[in-house]
């Protein structure tokens, strides 16, 4: 901090992999807080939300797959939660596709409504020039990170 006659400032910290791994983790415990009180794991979340916010119904592979972009987690695991969200009936599955139930469906509403106040306080106020900007950043370094992923990968 620099302190003047007549004013006083403060510089944020620059942006980089520590500090956004921690607003990351910040940010899940808060969510992981909640799910817990909704019996439901970040996983048993994101592949619910995945399935409730499709446009049609997936094919479990295709379910899979999206998931996968997103938490970059080992398929095998993402269809092992999916097999999970299908025996609470969370999921249902016809010969080709899964789909939410409404039991899923009303899951995820529930969630959404517990995180909606808290979402609110941590992101109210913020200026919208800082969250365009963020936002910039955040799709750069995603962008970049996928592609090291894929080349390490590949």
């Amino acid at each position: 901090m620099t302190t003047t006659a007549s004013t006083t400032t403060t510089t944020a910290p620059l942006a980089d992999a520590r500090t956004l791994g921690l607003a990351h983790y910040a940010a899940r415990g808060v969510l992981e807080h909640v799910l817990a009180r909704h019996g439901i794991t970040f996983r048993q979340q994101v592949v619910l939300r995945a399935a409730v916010t499709a446009d049609a119904p997936q094919t479990p592979d295709d379910l899979t797959a999206q998931v996968r972009g997103s938490l970059k987690a080992d398929p095998a695991d993402i269809r092992g939660t999916l097999d999970g969200l299908l025996a609470e009936q969370l999921l249902a599955t016809d010969d080709t596709s899964v789909r939410p139930t409404d039991a899923g469906r009303e899951l995820i509403a529930a969630v959404a409504a517990a995180t909606a106040p808290v979402t609110a306080r941590i992101w109210g106020g913020i200026p919208t020039e800082d969250l365009a900007a963020a936002g910039r950043v955040l799709a750069l370094v995603t962008q970049r990170a996928d592609s090291e992923l894929a080349a390490l990968a590949g």
